[in-house]
């Protein structure tokens, strides 16, 4: 058997929003951007990924509006690996990105967490 993961649903207040942040500050790329109903299929990945992507999900009641930048208890959410710890950092900062600590080196690797638009913790990380 052979698995793998698709899509991790990641919930946005504004579709439009979300989709500039993680493209124009991360320099994701945006895979897919679907009317469906009242709702959109909205789907973002890192530059020349081929595996996980994120889809974008608007909050569609309260409770799902409560936990936008919170989906993971206040803990880092996602992890965005790199090839070039220092190279994304730097433009990342320049594009306004928020990071919340300096970068540090750990005995895995180099990293540093950023927050998204909303609050979602996510770790910067160039692996050993």
């Amino acid at each position: 058997m052979k698995q793998s993961l698709g899509l991790i649903s990641l919930l946005v207040a504004d579709y439009d929003e979300a989709i500039e942040f993680y493209t124009q500050k991360l320099g994701f790329e945006l895979v897919e951007d679907s009317p469906q109903g009242e709702k959109r299929w909205v789907v973002v990945r890192p530059q020349g990924a081929a595996g996980t992507a994120i889809l974008l999900a608007k909050a569609s009641n309260e409770q799902q509006k409560q936990q936008i930048g919170n989906q993971c208890g206040g803990r880092v959410f996602l992890f965005l690996n790199t090839d070039d710890f220092w190279r994304d950092h730097k433009q990342m900062q320049q594009q306004g990105v928020k990071f919340l600590e300096t970068p540090r080196e750990e005995a895995y690797g180099t990293v540093a967490v950023f927050e998204d638009l909303y609050g979602t913790r996510w770790d910067l990380l160039q692996l050993n």
